[in-house]
Formats: C-alpha cells, structure tokens, sequence
C-alpha cells in the first residue's frame, strides 16, 4: 500500500511522490530525488518541517523539533512522519524560518 504525497513549494513548483506503507516522507522524496531539506533524521532539527495542507500523517516518532502550538498550526517533521492518506504538503526551506524567526532582519 502507498499514499500519493503531493509536495508545494511556495515558488509555485510541485510533485507527487508514492510513500510506501513505513516510509517517511523523506526517504521516499529521497527515493524520488526530490530536493527537501532534512538534517538529523529523527525529528529534533525541524530542518524537514512541513505544513500538512490536507490529508493525515502521523509522527512515528516524537517530533521535538515543533512546538505544541506548531503542530497544532499543522507542522509537521517529514523525517518522522508517514501519510495515512494522499496528502498536499508544503514544503521548502522557508516552511522552518516561519517557526524561528530570523531576529536580525
């Protein structure tokens, strides 16, 4: 079984990536050589964070990286999530600056 994930960059680009049943996001966007940023792999980073426009995933691991209110708001760390559904996600490198703001702009 596999879900259809569909990735949105704020650029306007997208993809669809298969994620098959115990995959993360990442490696099956690694699988398809698809450039999203991730760093640690086991969710403390939030290099791969992500915002679940629709569909479900679920962490598998503990996501530390996000904050409770971050994940309320429908962040998620593609390291340690896997879809349960299709899926859009918005993804890219500016997804984790809206969590940390940069204080010296």
């Amino acid at each position: 079984m596999s879900h259809a994930v569909t990735l949105e960059w704020r650029d306007g680009r997208s993809a669809t990536v298969e994620v098959r049943e115990g995959e993360t996001v990442v490696d099956a966007t690694e699988r398809a050589n698809l450039g999203v940023p991730y760093g640690c792999l086991y969710g403390a980073c939030a290099t791969c964070t992500g915002r679940l426009l629709d569909g479900t995933l679920v962490h598998v691991d503990r996501p530390n990286g996000l904050k409770p209110k971050h994940r309320q708001a429908g962040y998620v760390l593609l390291c340690v999530a896997e879809p349960r559904s299709d899926c859009r996600i918005e993804v890219g490198a500016e997804i984790q600056a809206d969590l940390v703001p940069n204080p010296w702009k």
